[in-house]
């Protein structure tokens, strides 16, 4: 991708119509985008209705999760050489000239699958927006799709996946989330004998030995085995594509290697997405996770990371309920509740949204443990969601001794130790509120000073703070707000085990 298309250029007139606002202002809107840059970036990046959710629910879940076993990476894995994977696959099912990834999909039954009872669930947790992985790096489609052969409607569960789960979604009034790592699925190795050993810009290991390498006309395209790449970033055009006119998800989500697609065939993507929102009447919205699209319509995920400052537009971090895994595997810890909604707070202060992952098994059942762990986020949420739920961030985060990183895998590791000694910071919109967030449990009666909101840094002079509580027993809490600092006293009342939150209401 062209990077410097970051910078502003003048905005073309092509496709703009003048309407009337909701405060009654004339407004230029685009009625139809193009796929060129200059056309694409009319559109914004995030819609106010992002900035206001703070937290999406999504799920890695395929044939993948029939082994339970390695990662979500396992399709790739089964096919290298010397690979634990590779000798766990050989001792259960068999030679993999014998049982491939393929067959696997008949033991995909799911079962036991409930969208409306993982709505609910998603909803009860707190989450204002969720949807499934549509595709992983696999090649299996979780939809009723006329281009994959390889889909959950025709083969496996024999149901519309995504599409049963948008509509239980929707009936909990959930916005909606196709996540796409499909990218990565189509073969790029095939004239580079030795790529196959080190090569990650292909999902599938190629190598002409090995089944991947098949010229069956169906099974080649689970595999992503074109004749040429072009035909594949078609392919992987047309499905995302689908996904759009049959479903109209309200965000789509692209893992890495998105850059492998030519820009191209992206502005495609994107603009018949926008043209979609258009048609449909939403408000719909990009998010990636590398710089392969521009920062004018889209929105900068981090995996299992965030930013170490707060950033002047909303951003996103994709986090996953298992310790470190992402689909389903035998045995795996899950991070605990209060882990979760600490590294939450932390990228909520930061003006970060979270979409947080669980991990059903093959027959569709999301597992008592991470239910138990949702629970705990739910309860917090109900009491907490006020300093949470259309805040933005002050104009410092907060401070303490945690140290997050920046980037991917940082700031979200179970190593990470939060204590009551890290505090962040939210504001409410109207500015009417402020919240100030202990991750942790203060002490009881002890006098907190907060450079961060008195002295040089301050955004609420004294004398405007009418009163502070401790939010879930409506305590009212001392303070003290002078030129040269803030200084709060916890009162003595319940605290919360995971995270206590104080109200500044201001005049």
């Amino acid at each position: 991708m062209n990077i410097k298309k970051l910078y502003v250029v003048p905005v073309l007139l092509l496709g703009l119509a003048a309407c009337k606002s909701l405060d009654g202002s004339n407004k230029t809107t685009v009625t139809k985008y193009e796929p060129t840059y200059e056309s694409l970036k009319q559109h914004g990046a995030a819609p106010e209705w992002f900035a206001d959710a703070k937290l999406g629910m999504y799920f890695h879940w395929g044939p993948y999760s029939v082994p339970a076993f390695g990662s979500a990476w396992y399709p790739h894995n089964m096919y290298k050489d010397n690979n634990s994977v590779r000798r766990h696959h050989e001792k259960t099912y068999g030679s993999i000239y014998e049982f491939g990834y393929e067959d696997f999909i008949p033991m995909f039954k799911a079962s036991q699958f409930d969208p409306n009872d993982w709505a609910e669930l998603f909803q009860q947790t707190g989450a204002k927006f969720a949807g499934p992985v549509a595709q992983h790096h696999d090649g299996f489609a979780m939809w009723d799709s006329d281009v994959n052969p390889w889909n959950a409607a025709d083969m496996g569960p024999k149901r519309d996946i995504l599409g049963d789960m948008f509509k239980a979604l929707e009936k909990k009034g959930l916005k909606t989330i196709a996540t796409f790592h499909h990218a990565r699925n189509g073969q790029r190795n095939r004239d580079k004998p030795e790529a196959w050993k080190t090569a990650y810009d292909s999902h599938y290991v190629y190598h002409p030995d090995l089944p991947t390498a098949t010229t069956d006309p169906k099974l080649r395209k689970l595999f992503g085995n074109f004749e040429t790449i072009e035909e594949f970033n078609q392919y992987w055009l047309d499905q995302v594509n689908e996904v759009v006119n049959k479903y109209s998800p309200d965000i789509l989500w692209y893992d890495s290697w998105l850059n492998l697609i030519p820009e191209e065939k992206r502005n495609e993507m994107a603009a018949h997405h926008f043209n979609n929102g258009i048609k449909k009447h939403k408000e719909v919205m990009l998010a990636h996770k590398q710089e392969d699209l521009p920062l004018d319509y889209s929105v900068l995920d981090y995996e299992q990371g965030g930013r170490k400052d707060s950033w002047p537009t909303p951003w996103m971090t994709d986090m996953t309920l298992g310790k470190s895994r992402w689909m389903y595997v035998e045995g795996h810890p899950y991070k605990t509740a209060d882990l979760v909604v600490r590294n939450m707070i932390d990228i909520w202060s930061k003006n970060g949204v979270v979409l947080l992952n669980v991990s059903p098994t093959a027959d569709g059942v999301i597992n008592q443990e991470q239910r138990d762990v949702l629970k705990e986020i739910g309860d917090w949420m109900k009491v907490h969601g006020e300093a949470v739920y259309g805040t933005r961030p002050h104009n410092i985060f907060g401070f303490g001794n945690a140290s997050t990183g920046e980037g991917h895998n940082a700031g979200q590791s179970s190593s990470v130790n939060y204590t009551a000694d890290d505090v962040r910071f939210t504001v409410a919109k109207d500015k009417k509120s402020m919240y100030i967030f202990f991750l942790g449990e203060p002490k009881v009666g002890k006098r907190i000073q907060m450079r961060s909101i008195g002295g040089y840094h301050r955004n609420i002079p004294p004398g405007r703070i009418k009163r502070i509580s401790h939010m879930g027993t409506d305590t009212t809490t001392k303070f003290e707000h002078t030129s040269a600092s803030f200084f709060i006293t916890i009162p003595d009342t319940k605290m919360n085990s995971i995270a206590n939150v104080f109200k500044l209401e201001l005049e």
